[in-house]
């Protein structure tokens, strides 16, 4: 094994050793006064306590499936038990990413909200430096932890260096890390999702559309929740998400290259260490973009001089990572490489990951365009406001369904294009190229609740109002950053879950065989698969509507019964709210987790990875339509609101708050929340669970499956020749699982095998016993 591996998990110490450097400089800084503190504190003990709920129903889970686990690697020739220790590395990583976010997010608000009484420049340097932690730790885990497994895997099974089969073993194995981080991310995404939207939407309902109040106004009794919410869902859940994207794109990159064949000076493992060190490579340039997001300490209060400072950053560190996987690809890589009859060059594989750079700023471009205010789409939500709340839901539908369009050709071209460069191997090292770069933008993302909280936090505290002015500039510009991460997101989970695909069929399928859409079964799977987005949609959906419905009926009560409330004498029971919002959410994030788990097992077992094969292809296709659909429709709806605050002309007059169209506009809002904050970006993470789980089980699932439905497809023959054509042919060899069909006529009823003067058709043969004088027949 090379020295280079052993590299890769110090660019995930790097990586950490600055979470903790930063973590230090942010709880230094100064939370303002008592009031400032005492409100921070009820979100962190609220963050913490949903966080505790979880993870004791997240802990039952990960020791049953590490027990199922280990009779799975039992079992199976082709993996281990230690697969379930892989698993449970990557739940505790994914846990502990998911702890870290939390826990410098409910610092860093309320300091980001007393530096703001200095200055725009150190409210932003508190909060990106926060989002910067998450961004650092999430990607300083996931590349100490894939790098560190690897090691020790390799070293374990792979005892004679060259050995495809042990690699496959080392491999298999290793998937259980991925398979443990995507399990934590759906349960902390979609609970996380339920809770801060079954808040908002409470929050909203109540405190903005009936009693008129303000946003984050300390009457609301639902007010504390709600920022909670923006920890839960926007830092954890966000953070666990992209952790696991991170590394089921590695992984799947490094099960395809197990299968190119490439004569080089590592082994042949080559194409398993390049999206490795791609991956820190870009982890180390996004540390040093974190230093260029800053602005002069005199910057105008505007959004401009803060989304500049962002682009420089984050460009930044794309070009840098864009130049250096030049120097990493011709060195590592031999001149040609193939995967499966597929030849491709380095040059190849550099251009992928370009493309695959390309893919993601041009995907996030298209998202902010959809979602931004000012733009065509939002503006048009605007207008339709005027004549009421059902035309502004039916103009945020319509900006959702079109904002796919061009996401979709984008990604078209990216997978057409990096297939072309790189086959199969060129798809997945698009997306371990498009993914380099996540400490940045996961920085950036983590950096918008922050400055969220920041506001919410200012406003309950009743600071200046030069002080919420700032707040709200970097709130704007969080919302936007969010809604691009999102876009980024989903084209990544695409991407990934397409190698994940490839890698998947490469284990389940025997060389020769391809998963074909033309069987019945095959294409009944496809059907099913495209389902399964949909009712995943509606049960997370469902979940924040009842949740909302306990929320409202919770805040009316204490507006009815409290006295002094609106008056800002009584003390709403903010801890209730919480309560309502941890619980709806903890129980209702087990039904749509149990079906990203559990369909590609039952389909795979019952009826074999063919058609396993063609439930995930529906899936993918459906889940990132739906991802895309939602998450822009949300975001476009959320900005149409805030089109509001400072006034907007609508044919010739400024409408404010308050007003009958911005009414319309917060109700489109209430139903866009858990189109974006819940069920729209839980979407990338059914798709990539559902293909890891397909991979982990792949080597153990019954190629006809339980149900036996393929064996009246399988042709029992090795080959076969035209009745008139000579054969000194001495024996006849049927198999069930070699085929190779010549026909003179190309049909298989005319393919007959020649035994002197004795000939067998196809449906003769498959029905023969075995017998001596006419060759051996299996079934």
């Amino acid at each position: 094994m090379s020295n280079w591996f052993y590299v890769v998990p110090l660019f995930g110490v790097v990586g950490l050793l600055f979470v903790f450097v930063r973590s230090a400089w942010v709880t230094k800084q100064d939370a303002g006064n008592d009031r400032m503190k005492e409100i921070s504190k009820h979100v962190a003990e609220g963050a913490m306590a949903f966080l505790r709920a979880e993870w004791r129903i997240l802990g039952i889970y990960a020791v049953i499936a590490a027990f199922l686990l280990v009779l799975l690697g039992m079992s199976n020739p082709d993996s281990s038990p230690l697969i379930a220790l892989a698993f449970i590395v990557g739940a505790v990583f994914s846990a502990t990413a998911g702890y870290i976010g939390m826990r410098i997010a409910t610092r860093a608000n309320v300091r980001t909200a007393n530096a703001a009484r200095t200055s725009l420049a150190k409210a932003l340097s508190v909060s990106f430096t926060g989002g910067s932690v998450m961004g650092l730790g999430v990607t300083g885990l996931a590349v100490l932890g894939l790098g560190s497994l690897f090691i020790f895997f390799y070293h374990l099974f792979v005892k004679t260096p060259g050995d495809n089969h042990q690699l496959s073993v080392a491999l298999e194995v290793l998937t259980g890390f991925s398979l443990g981080a995507e399990s934590i991310a759906l349960f902390a995404r979609v609970g996380g999702g339920i809770y801060t939207k079954a808040a908002d939407v409470g929050a909203d309902l109540v405190g903005k559309v009936e009693a008129g109040i303000p946003e984050d106004d300390p009457r609301n009794p639902a007010t504390i929740a709600d920022n909670v919410g923006d920890n839960v869902g926007d830092v954890a859940g966000m953070g666990a998400d992209l952790f696991g994207s991170y590394v089921a794109t590695v992984l799947g990159t490094m099960v395809l290259g197990r299968e190119v064949t490439s004569n080089d000076n590592f082994g042949g493992l080559s194409p398993i260490l390049l999206p490795m060190l791609t991956m820190g490579i870009g982890l180390i340039f996004s540390l040093i973009g974190t230093f260029f997001v800053r602005i002069p300490d005199n910057a105008p209060v505007s959004a401009k001089p803060v989304q500049r400072a962002f682009n420089i950053g984050n460009w930044g560190a794309i070009v840098l990572t864009a130049i250096s996987s030049y120097f990493v690809v011709n060195y590592l890589l031999p001149e040609t490489l193939t995967l499966r009859g597929h030849e491709f060059t380095r040059t190849g594989v550099f251009g992928a990951i370009i493309l695959g750079l390309v893919v993601g700023g041009l995907m996030s471009l298209i998202t902010e365009y959809y979602t931004s205010m000012g733009r065509r789409p939002v503006n048009s939500i605007v207008h339709k406001s005027l004549t009421g709340h059902a035309t502004n839901v039916i103009g945020g539908l319509a900006v959702g369904m079109e904002s796919t369009v061009f996401p979709i050709i984008v990604l078209a071209i990216g997978i057409f294009g990096s297939y072309e460069l790189a086959g199969l191997y060129g798809v997945a090292i698009a997306a371990a190229g498009m993914m380099a770069t996540t400490a940045m933008q996961l920085a950036i993302d983590a950096f918008g609740p922050i400055a969220d909280n920041a506001g919410g936090i200012a406003e309950m505290s009743q600071l200046e109002k030069e002080v919420r002015e700032k707040t709200d500039i970097l709130d704007a510009v969080g919302n936007t950053t969010a809604a691009t991460g999102k876009g980024f997101a989903i084209a990544s989970a695409a991407l990934t879950s397409l190698a994940l695909f490839a890698a998947f069929v490469g284990v389940a399928l025997p060389e020769d065989q391809h998963i074909d859409i033309y069987k019945a079964d095959v294409l009944a799977g496809l059907f099913v698969g495209g389902m399964i987005p949909f009712i995943f949609s509606s049960l997370a959906i469902s979940a924040v509507g009842k949740a909302a419905m306990s929320m409202v009926q919770e805040v009316r009560r204490q507006f009815r019964e409290i006295p002094g409330i609106m008056e800002g004498t009584g003390q709403p029971e903010y801890d209730k709210c919480v309560a309502i919002s941890t619980n709806a959410s903890i129980r209702k994030m087990i039904a749509p987790g149990s079906i990203a788990l559990l369909t590609p097992v039952v389909i795979g077992f019952l009826f074999g990875p063919e058609v396993l094969g063609g439930m995930l292809a529906g899936a993918t296709v459906s889940g990132v339509l739906m991802g895309m659909f939602q998450s822009n429709a949300g975001g476009a709806w959320d900005n149409a609101k805030k089109s509001f605050e400072k006034g907007i002309d609508i044919e010739g007059q400024i409408y404010y708050k308050k007003s009958e169209p911005h009414k319309a506009s917060v109700t489109g809002d209430t139903v866009g929340d858990p189109f974006k904050d819940t069920s729209g970006p839980s979407m990338n993470i059914l798709i990539k669970l559902m293909s890891i789980v397909s991979l982990v089980i792949a080597p153990a699932i019954p190629h006809s499956g339980l149900l036996g439905l393929h064996d009246s497809n399988v042709q029992a023959k090795v080959e076969y020749y035209n009745p008139g054509q000579q054969s000194s042919l001495d024996e006849c060899h049927f198999s069930s699982t070699q085929v190779k069909e010549t026909s003179a006529t190309d049909k298989k009823e005319d393919a007959c095998c020649v035994k002197g003067d004795e000939t067998k058709t196809t449906a003769q043969a498959q029905t023969d016993e075995t017998d001596p004088a006419q060759g051996t027949v299996t079934n």
